[in-house]
């Protein structure tokens, strides 16, 4: 069984002795009930970790020792950035959380013409630290070292310009008349993920998505849920240029 992990704000400690951020403390003792002895991890979310053990628990502090660098497993070759159309909030956790554990570099919630979830100001600030929140537990249970990019919710249209002449492949999911991944040239190391949501792009969405340059993608026969559609698609990108081959 491996050691639990924990996030622990940059910059790693230097010295051979540290003291759980309050929230990682309460997870560890309370939560987890850990003993003295007991070995964990803690990442800074930049790719680096430490091995650790647990030197000692007061109260509500949790004291580590015998640090050691841990050599976790390196980042996709793949810089994969999944834009996905914001949906309800319980789906939008769920995306967010997969695509931290498969892998995605960033993660970019966009406000589309049939978005069900519509995000300003405070509301908004308040929403992605939420998702924050999520990528953190992700990346704590599935070994990864390295927090995605989490951008605030964007609308599709500004979005879309801001991007249009950024490097690597681009790819919206679309139905009818779209080719599959093994249609397109390899990516540059880098590649866009467009996913639409419930009720699907506007005609004059995809259009102007494809003008900006994302060619229109089929995952199979069948007709995906928007979150099924963001996992499978980036499931497949991973397996057709990044570390899943």
């Amino acid at each position: 069984m491996s050691a639990p992990r924990f996030y622990c704000p940059p910059p790693l400690p230097l010295s051979t002795n540290f003291e759980l951020p309050p929230e990682a403390a309460h997870h560890a003792s309370r939560v987890l009930r850990l003993r003295v002895g007991d070995a964990v991890q803690i990442f800074d979310g930049l790719g680096n970790a430490l091995d650790a053990t647990i030197n000692a628990i007061s109260g509500k502090r949790v004291l580590l020792g015998n640090l050691q660098t841990f050599m976790g497993q390196p980042e996709s070759g793949l810089h994969i950035i999944l834009a996905q159309a914001m949906c309800t909030s319980d789906k939008m956790d769920w995306v967010v959380q997969k695509a931290t554990e498969l892998g995605a570099a960033e993660i970019v919630p966009v406000q589309t013409q049939r978005s069900v979830a519509k995000l300003a100001g405070a509301r908004a600030e308040k929403r992605t630290e939420h998702w924050r929140n999520v990528t953190i537990s992700a990346c704590e249970q599935c070994g990864r070292n390295t927090l995605p990019q989490l951008h605030a919710p964007q609308d599709l249209g500004i979005w879309l310009s801001a991007i249009r002449h950024a490097p690597g492949g681009k790819f919206i999911l679309l139905p009818g008349g779209a080719s599959n991944l093994h249609a397109q040239p390899r990516p540059q190391g880098r590649a866009t993920l467009l996913i639409g949501p419930e009720g699907g792009f506007s005609a004059d969405e995809a259009n102007v998505a494809q003008q900006a340059g994302f060619a229109p993608i089929l995952l199979g026969p069948r007709v995906l849920r928007t979150e099924t559609a963001a996992i499978a698609g980036i499931a497949a990108l991973q397996t057709m240029w990044g570390d899943f081959n």
